[in-house]
């Protein structure tokens, strides 16, 4: 979906724009649109800079913002995801699991995109971080009109924060449709099984993403 691979078949677009038809130049511009959640905290950070560095690096690769500019940006990003502007200087080694995927998340919101790609953004963590981290990334949606593209194995995070689902099977679409009727009138086999699967996981609660 960020155009990192080339597709084998079909066309990724954003806003009506085919990503792998621009030139270098524009794609990197568009970028600024869209952005990405890893899964592991852990790696996706660079344990070798700061944490100011790593949430302001896309404002060094999308605009001609000064360092204090980015320093600044980063600051009230991290104050948005629940963390201080005192941790600028500290290093990914410095922070729990839970708190490095907020900078992971804070990175990803510094250039005010439309859309975040979340691929599997809590699968890594413990369940209790979980459940602050869907409801920070909830949260985050309100107040800066996010969209999200959630990607999960969780069928209960899926149930919990997605108002739309797709179901894949062997790299094909195989169903998809709103959440409520998908979770309750499922039409493939694969969904079906999916769902068995999941039986413990409970009711939905809230509908966004």
């Amino acid at each position: 979906m960020t155009a990192l691979d080339a597709p084998t078949s079909g066309s990724v677009r954003f806003e009506g724009r085919d990503l792998h038809a621009l030139p270098a130049d524009a794609l990197r511009r568009a970028r600024a649109g869209f952005q990405m959640v890893f899964q592991d905290p852990f790696g996706s950070l660079d344990p070798r800079q700061t944490v100011a560095r790593i949430v302001g690096e896309p404002l060094e690769a999308q605009t001609r913002a000064t360092a204090a500019e980015r320093r600044e940006r980063a600051g009230e990003m991290l104050d948005a995801v629940g963390l201080r502007t005192a941790d600028l200087d500290k290093y990914p080694h410095e922070f729990s699991g839970g708190q490095r995927q907020r900078i992971a998340i804070a990175r990803a919101l510094v250039t005010r995109p439309r859309l975040i790609v979340a691929d599997e953004p809590v699968s890594a963590l413990d369940v209790s971080v979980q459940a602050q981290v869907l409801n920070l990334m909830q949260d985050l949606q309100d107040r800066f009109g996010l969209s999200y593209l959630f990607i999960s194995h969780d069928l209960a995070v899926v149930d919990l924060v997605c108002d739309d689902v797709i179901v894949l099977y062997q790299g094909r679409v195989v169903e998809g449709g709103p959440a409520d009727r998908l979770f309750r009138e499922p039409e493939h086999d694969y969904t079906r099984r999916l769902l068995a699967a999941a039986a413990g996981a409970g009711p939905r609660q809230q509908d966004r993403c």
